[in-house]
């Protein structure tokens, strides 16, 4: 997906088997157009379709496209502003969602058919970080100011208008929520029990996953930072990674631990790739792996 450019589906030799033109897709800044941040959403692919979410300036939309050949599925109107979040899709119990973050409403669709199934509002008016699945939960979050929510909505019961109504936090649909604290570039992370937020600032923030308890907020390393990569997570361990140049590595769990500060000295902004015991991360200039190099394994390395 390369925004106005289209939708392109390429063989694993590079053969180009089909494309898509779908348009201008402006994602300018609704209050000055001249600000151009590019299109920002990437596809998901579900059983045969692949599916895009389109939140620009004129004519939003989200449609699915028939993985093959790149026939239109279907397609829904969408009445949003610019967004720049990759939907999620959920396999639940009950029923399949798709769920997409959205400035006008966060949505739950059936993707085999694109017909909206829930919404919830308020949120921000600039929505970047992706929805995921954890303990049955859905979590919805976004930070641009004042409204930088946080939401954990049940699967498959969620129908029609499931806004809280004022003074609450909780409802049949959604199990917590909090009106403050969500990251504005960062998606958050669950692991094990806990969910964890990580501010543009590098304050991080863990919550118990399933009743959104605080459990502690530490600026990362004690100066926090510039950051725009999402925090990963293996071994027990949560990765993040800063614009200053710095990998922070705290120990998962209840309670605050820094366990190492790993220059690297240039520039980060996307997210670390963990594979093969190696973490990978993309500097402004250079591709980085960490790892231990084959019968050179120190204590040092194994606490990093």
């Amino acid at each position: 997906m390369f925004g106005s450019h289209g939708l392109y589906a390429y063989d694993l030799n590079g053969k180009l088997l089909w494309q898509q033109d779908l348009g201008i897709l402006d994602a300018g800044w609704f209050y000055d157009p001249d600000y151009q941040w590019e299109y920002g959403s990437s596809p998901i692919i579900y059983k045969d379709m692949v599916i895009i979410q389109a939140d620009v300036q004129k004519n939003s939309f989200i449609a699915a496209y028939n993985i093959k050949t790149g026939k239109l599925m279907w397609k829904t109107p969408r009445e949003e502003i610019p967004g720049w979040s990759t939907p999620t899709v959920f396999e639940g119990k009950t029923r399949v969602e798709l769920i997409t973050n959205g400035t006008k409403a966060i949505r739950g669709y059936d993707p085999q058919t694109g017909k909206e199934l829930w919404r919830l509002t308020p949120n921000s008016e600039i929505t970047t970080p992706t929805p995921f699945v954890a303990h049955d939960l859905i979590y919805v979050t976004s930070g641009y100011r004042p409204i930088q929510p946080i939401y954990a909505i049940r699967l498959g019961s969620a129908s029609g208008d499931i806004t809280l109504k004022d003074g609450k936090d909780s409802s049949e649909a959604i199990a917590w929520s909090k009106p403050r604290g969500g990251p504005y570039m960062p998606t958050p992370l669950v692991y094990g029990d806990a969910f964890y937020t990580c501010s543009n600032q590098g304050v991080l923030t863990a919550y118990n996953a399933k009743t959104g308890e605080r459990l502690y907020q530490e600026r990362l390393g004690g100066k926090g930072g510039a950051f725009t990569s999402s925090p990963v997570a293996s071994d027990g361990k949560i990765y993040l990674s800063s614009e200053d140049g710095d990998v922070f590595v705290v120990k998962a769990g209840p309670k605050y631990e820094l366990l190492a500060t790993n220059p690297v000295g240039e520039v980060m902004m996307a997210t670390p790739a963990i594979s093969d015991g190696l973490v990978i991360v993309r500097g402004i200039n250079h591709l980085f792996a960490f790892g231990e190099a084959p019968g050179k394994a120190t204590s040092t390395a194994k606490n990093r």
